[in-house]
């Protein structure tokens, strides 16, 4: 018997609808949902473990969202049937979803915690990664898990000056914004996305439509919870507390952090100072009172801590590293630092340094994407890599993670838009953070940006990007220019925004604190603007415009066009012309059609512009046609008894038939008597013969007639020649001729 079904409608205002699903599926979990638009389905569940594993102080919470293959009625690629590891496209939901979540479980709730969200069917017009978040909220609230509020998140574009919640795919790619929002009724929590140049303001305001949106989503999520019946919420053991400790604690370190804080120092100087405080501490209770109370004693100092480097910064608008809210570190440029990479830079911004190189390639090269939802190619993209020893540690190596992955596609997002849309090659952009305290992923929009342009990419306008802070205690706040790590760790705010002098590319912005204005949005943009054009300075200072060409030793790259029918003659038969061609010119060469024209486009990519320009006029020779009663210079390539091959010497490997008659006005008996192989001469081109519908050129035709001479007449094909075949018939046949089988047998 079907179970009973409990549904909530939420109207997007525009005909469109989403709809929550509960008490048909996954039955079994704490809570789940199906998430109905158009014929997209997602299939949302939590389970929460009812007991925390002893000694942890975290929530261990995963966010796991995958695509199914089956949803989009496809079968995975590659030789295992089976989806695998997640796509980057996934890890990048599970990111945005896992961003506003995590922070509204309660902070003492340590639970294992892991929410499934499953694509299971897929509809080319809805994109399902703006569902997720709404997805996962709604399987929470239908659950008895601890959880202070509904979230959910949306898409928001605006296209043609109108704002779209959540557009389809078709849509979007004619958006100038492509925000993706999550927040609760009262505040908002996350922004990522890319635009267009805009203004802090459009982005504001794009943010507070996508708000007003969320807010109707909650509501529906309250009203399902409701029908289905809410849970009351697990009781839990919460961490233990000892308010006497806390004071005793925060008496004797809170100044002493303060007075730390204020030196000025760098990160490894009050890291060591600050672990003396701590060891201070522990060293003023005995081995039993540690053994009874030891985790809150590194709980205790930890918010004492925080309490004197965020009151330094509200009280006299100081920083760690001695800066004022506004001041940004110092910063030094570099281009050209590795010989044999098609472009490098190294950015570094106080203790923060990239490393990008570039590399120039073909389409041959382009980052290949096929998941159920999305198939293509990507010209240009971004690989963000962090090594261990950037933070000076040592920990295990266990491929890219999910932050690489992450910020990767952030300074992507960033400087994918000043890519002009005729650039040859396809790029890819390599960073590598060499050392980090705060924002290494605007620090590889800065170098991405250098690396570029010194290997000659022509990008429309250079990019930076700078991570903004906030520190705030409900009456007072204060909005950090170039935040550190520990800034972004004590502080209320990590607002990463990119752009170039006329407006923003890229942003991801997370909020730990509920009720930011959007006052102090602006305000925080403002500020990032402001802090953008100083870094964008330094970049230009460094190198101005991109170079005009690619390094000597990088490959050129040359675009033709041939029509259609003549791909096949230029490749040959199983790729022969085409891979002779490669290897006497030392390029690589790549075809491919175009969808719409059907015409080839032959990628030439070659560090010797010698090669290059042979391909080009094996190209040009191809694609020469000459013209009815035109004049051009040939030259003499093989002799035959008949006449001489001749080429044209404006389209090498051109080659036409001038026949022994069109040599010169006499009769010539020997070809050579008039030319040999490798003369110059010119010819007439008379186009096709209609007797031999073979191209037809003559030497004679641009020739003076000699003085006397007498045309031969024409042939008379009317004339009775018996000899002829023209004139054969059965009347003029003998008759005394016999069958051949007659002429056999006697």
């Amino acid at each position: 018997m079907i179970p009973k079904v409990f549904n909530q409608v939420i109207e997007l205002g525009d005909g469109r609808t989403i709809t929550l699903e509960t008490g048909k599926l996954a039955k079994q979990a704490d809570g789940s949902v199906v998430v109905r638009m158009g014929d997209t389905m997602l299939l949302a569940t939590v389970v929460s473990a009812r007991t925390a594993n002893p000694g942890i102080d975290f929530l261990p919470l995963t966010v796991d969202y995958r695509e199914k293959f089956a949803a989009a009625g496809r079968y995975p690629g590659g030789f295992m049937k089976r989806e695998a590891r997640p796509s980057n496209e996934e890890i990048l939901t599970m990111r945005l979803v896992d961003r506003v979540l995590r922070p509204l479980f309660p902070k003492d709730y340590h639970a294992e915690t892991q929410v499934m969200i499953q694509l299971m069917s897929h509809d080319e017009e809805v994109m399902p990664d703006a569902l997720a978040g709404l997805a996962a909220s709604a399987a929470i609230q239908l659950s008895d898990i601890p959880f202070e509020a509904p979230i959910s998140e949306v898409r928001v574009a605006r296209i043609n000056g109108e704002f779209i919640i959540n557009p389809s795919a078709t849509q979007l790619a004619e958006a100038d914004i492509d925000l993706m929002v999550g927040a609760s009724n009262d505040f908002v929590a996350m922004v990522e996305g890319e635009m267009d140049e805009v203004s802090e303001e459009e982005m504001a305001e794009a943010i507070r439509v996508a708000h007003e949106a969320i807010k109707v989503q909650c509501d529906a999520q309250v009203a399902l919870a409701e029908a289905f019946g809410k849970k009351e919420t697990r009781e839990y053991e919460g961490e233990a507390e000892n308010e006497e400790l806390a004071a005793k604690i925060h008496e004797a370190t809170y100044q002493k952090c303060y007075d730390i804080a204020k030196k000025g120092t760098s990160k490894q100087e009050r890291g060591l100072a600050f672990s003396e405080v701590k060891d201070e501490v522990i060293a003023m209770f005995t081995e039993e009172e540690l053994e009874e109370y030891g985790d809150l004693v590194g709980k205790y100092f930890g918010k004492a801590h925080k309490a004197a480097v965020r009151d330094l910064t509200l009280n006299e608008g100081l920083r760690l590293d001695g800066r004022t809210t506004t001041d940004i570190r110092p910063i030094w440029c570099e281009v050209d630092y590795l010989p044999r990479t098609h472009g490098s830079s190294i950015f570094t911004r106080g203790e923060t340094q990239a490393l990008a190189t570039v590399t120039l390639g073909t389409s041959r090269d382009a980052n290949m994407v096929d998941s159920p939802t999305l198939q293509g190619e990507e010209k240009f993209y971004l690989h963000y890599n962090f090594p261990p020893f950037s933070t000076g540690e040592a920990r295990p190596l266990r491929g890219t993670s999910r932050r690489e992955i992450g910020h990767g596609n952030l300074a992507q997002r960033a400087l994918k838009g000043m890519i002009p849309a005729d650039c040859p090659y396809t790029v890819r952009v390599v960073s590598e953070v060499l050392e980090s305290n705060g924002s290494s992923s605007m620090a590889t929009v800065c170098s991405g940006t250098m690396a570029l342009m010194d290997a000659g990419v022509q990008m429309k306008k250079p990019v930076s990007g700078i991570a903004m802070g906030l520190i705030s205690d409900g009456d007072r706040y204060a909005v950090l220019s170039d935040i550190l790590g520990d800034e972004d760790h004590l502080g209320d705010m990590d607002f990463k925004v990119t752009g170039t002098a006329d407006g923003i590319t890229a942003c991801q912005m997370d909020i730990k604190i509920k009720g930011l204005s959007y006052e102090i949005l602006v305000k925080a943009l403002k500020q990032a603007r402001d802090g953008r054009l100083h870094i964008l300075e330094k970049l230009t200072d460094t190198i101005a415009t991109p170079n005009a060409d690619v390094k000597p030793h990088a490959p050129k790259m040359v675009n033709r066009v041939i029509p259609n029918d003549l791909i096949g003659a230029f490749i040959g038969p199983q790729g022969k012309h085409i891979q002779e061609l490669q290897k006497e010119t030392e390029t690589t060469i790549v075809i491919n059609e175009d969808p719409v024209t059907e015409e080839g486009i032959v990628e030439i990519l070659g560090t010797n512009q010698e090669g290059i320009d042979k391909v080009i006029a094996r190209i040009e020779s191809m694609m020469f046609k000459p013209e009815k009663g035109s004049i051009y210079e040939v030259k003499v390539i093989k002799i035959l008894d008949f006449g001489a091959v001749v080429e044209y010497t404006e389209a090498p490997g051109n080659e036409v038939l001038l026949h022994v008659s069109e040599l010169a006005w006499e009769r010539t008996n020997n070809v050579t008597d008039v030319v040999n192989i490798g003369d110059i001469i010119d010819v007439k081109y008379f186009g096709i013969d209609p007797k031999t519908r073979k191209e037809k050129v003559s030497r004679k035709a641009i020739l003076p007639k000699p003085e006397g001479y007498v045309a031969r007449p024409p042939r008379d094909n009317n004339k009775d020649n018996r000899g002829g075949r023209d004139n054969r018939n059965r009347d003029n046949r003998r008759d005394d001729r016999r069958p051949r089988e007659e002429k056999k047998e006697s």
